[in-house]
């Protein structure tokens, strides 16, 4: 699995409910032809990031096809999900 960049956003909280900060981070998803995931149009992964004062941490994420948008009803497996953290973190410090 390979992530890279597409958009970041710092998501604004009107309200001022929610502790720290959060972001909405779209990666590129490129993974094998023989993954379950393999979509011929690619992959987005659309991840919430959330850095307050319990630290960093992914609040949720999901999965679209890049050229229609329509949501993949799948999730990653749990070193995925390591990297998927791992690259938030470091986009947002590069933010």
């Amino acid at each position: 699995m390979n992530l890279t960049l597409h958009s970041i956003e710092k998501l604004e909280d009107p309200f001022g409910i929610l502790s720290g900060d959060r972001y909405e981070i779209f990666f590129n998803l490129e993974v094998p032809e023989d993954d379950e995931l393999f979509h011929e149009n690619g992959l987005l992964l659309k991840a919430v990031y959330v850095v307050d004062e319990n630290g960093s941490r992914v609040s949720h994420y999901h999965i679209y096809e890049k050229d229609t948008n329509k949501y993949i009803d799948m999730g990653l497996e749990d070193e995925e999900e390591a990297l998927v953290k791992e690259m938030c973190d470091k986009e947002v410090q590069n933010f």
